[in-house]
């Protein structure tokens, strides 16, 4: 298509450059910007070969090659590249390529937060009428929380915005339940770390942190008690796919003179019923 073979001459088709600026260029060091650009490049051109497997369903190398307007040779490295990483497969040896495993995967990772904050949505909204508190999702985003859905009830008008945030897993609810839900390696790998104190409320220790993972696995949810900011508190319960898996956390917050541990454990109930309900939105029969 034309507009890749006018991206793939913008960044630069061989080297990007004429003989004149290549002559007036200085030497800038081990990662000059004719580097960067040849990476951008890469990644571009990798990005494109996507592209075209998506809307082809199939293609060989030659036929990649002039659509990107580059040389053979560079079409089949950018293939082998991403045929490592699963991203596209060959149909048989030196036959034409198509989209691999990898990128369902990849879908199936996006496709998840959007159906879980979607499905949740209505819930959130309507918890968040009904208790006056800040209702949020989040899901797991390598070793924090992030916020993909936040409601808020007439009391938390003054509330800070979470959504989008990451938050830390060892010191909020819904990053305590994840982190209770994950399998023991990374657990083990985050209670190895110098985990950060937050206020002095903040649990880092270890030991104490694994007693509290077990609980919560225990008892189905996860109080945070002005661990991560003074005056927060907050209750958190699981959201699981249709597999069983804890995709996702929703939790009830506000602050600490309206939402006291006592009025926390009360609402736990509420936080799980809510997250039961969005499970079986997702497919999960409890």
């Amino acid at each position: 298509m034309s507009s890749r073979r006018d991206r793939a001459r913008d960044n630069g088709s061989g080297t990007g450059e004429s003989p004149g600026q290549r002559a007036a260029s200085p030497a800038r060091g081990p990662r000059s910007a004719k580097a960067q650009a040849s990476s951008v490049q890469s990644v571009e051109r990798a990005v494109s070969v996507l592209e075209i497997l998506a809307e082809q369903g199939e293609a060989g190398v030659t036929e990649i090659a002039e659509e990107l307007d580059v040389h053979r040779s560079t079409a089949f490295r950018l293939l082998g590249v991403l045929e490592n990483r699963g991203l596209v497969s060959q149909a048989q040896d030196r036959g034409k390529y198509f989209l691999g495993a990898g990128v369902l995967r990849l879908a199936g990772a996006a496709a998840v937060r959007l159906d879980i904050s979607q499905e949740g949505a209505p819930l959130c909204r309507e918890l968040a009428d009904e208790l006056g508190e800040t209702v949020n999702i989040a899901v797991l985003d390598d070793d924090a929380a992030v916020n993909i859905m936040q409601a808020r009830g007439s009391a938390s008008v003054t509330a800070q915005n979470w959504l989008g945030r990451r938050t830390p897993l060892h010191a909020t609810s819904s990053g305590k339940v994840l982190l209770a839900h994950q399998p023991p390696a990374l657990r083990e790998g985050l209670l190895a770390r110098t985990l950060p104190r937050f206020t002095d409320h903040t649990v880092t220790g270890a030991g104490a942190l694994r007693d509290q993972l077990r609980t919560i696995e225990e008892r189905g949810f996860a109080l945070a008690m002005e661990e991560l900011e003074i005056g927060l508190t907050a209750v958190a319960a699981p959201v699981r796919a249709h597999d069983g898996k804890v995709i996702g956390a929703l939790s009830i917050s506000g602050p600490v003179f309206r939402l006291t541990e006592e009025r926390l454990r009360e609402l736990a109930k509420r936080a799980v019923d809510r997250a039961d309900e969005l499970s079986r939105r997702m497919g999960y029969a409890l």
